[in-house]
């Protein structure tokens, strides 16, 4: 029987890089693990001022899929905004993946279509904590977002290793905010749930709350809920249990 096949898709501001130690986890157990850079993560060559749209931003993802061989099916396992790539690439390729497995994520049937979807699915985080760019002029919304160094830790990492907390300073980059919150999606969410979903809530999160994280599990409950006693990058503060759970929700 092949292997299962993992595709790990990070979160705003992040890239391949923050899962390195799951990733490492996973190949060491003979699973196929890709990461992928969304447009203007990671090491992605785009300047995320110029991804204006959520099918721009996403396109890695969705590329990714599409070229899979006839017949293979994957598993998603997103990040903070990156549920939202999760859930555009569901409603595009319903026979294609097998599970998706939310990380403090944003989990949405239809994305951000109203103002409750974002205040339950993004950040609220306050205008001192976050640089923003306005590439297309003060007058337009801003480009890109990003959270300040000084806030970094707290809003992210609080439990992670110090030094882990330093290199994601170091790799982290602006997001593509206004495109992140274009993102809505036309579907039938019983179509979706075809699809294992599996939410891995933490507790502990400073980023998506876990009220915020409450109630979109509420609102449309998946296959199973899961708790993880930490921060929101247990990829950095509990490496371990976050891999241990993910096999568990197989």
């Amino acid at each position: 029987m092949a292997r299962e096949h993992f595709v790990l898709v990070h979160g705003e501001g992040h890239g391949a890089w923050c899962w390195f130690k799951l990733r490492w986890l996973l190949e060491s157990s003979g699973y196929q693990v890709t990461c992928i850079d969304l447009a203007g993560g990671g090491v992605d060559p785009t300047d995320p001022n110029t991804v204006r749209s959520f099918e721009q931003y996403d396109k890695p993802l969705l590329d990714l899929i599409s070229a899979m061989p006839e017949g293979e099916k994957v598993i998603l396992v997103g990040h903070g905004t990156g549920g939202l790539s999760l859930i555009h690439a569901m409603h595009q390729f319903i026979d294609r993946i097998r599970q998706a497995i939310f990380v403090a994520a944003t989990m949405l049937p239809f994305g951000l279509q109203t103002d409750e979807d974002k205040k339950d699915g993004l950040p609220a985080l306050p205008d001192n904590e976050v640089d923003l760019t306005f590439g297309t002029g003060a007058d337009d919304p801003p480009t890109t977002a990003a959270l300040r160094p000084e806030f970094q830790r707290d809003r992210l990492s609080q439990q992670s290793p110090e030094e882990e907390s330093v290199l994601a300073s170091m790799l982290m980059r602006p997001w593509p905010v206004t495109a992140i919150s274009t993102a809505s999606f036309e579907g039938d969410d019983e179509r979706l749930n075809r699809i294992k979903r599996v939410f891995i809530k933490t507790e502990r999160d400073h980023m998506l709350d876990p009220q915020q994280q409450d109630s979109m599990i509420k609102k449309w409950p998946p296959s199973e809920v899961l708790e993880i006693d930490t921060d929101h990058s247990p990829f950095f503060s509990a490496p371990e249990q976050l891999f241990n759970l993910i096999v568990k929700s197989l």
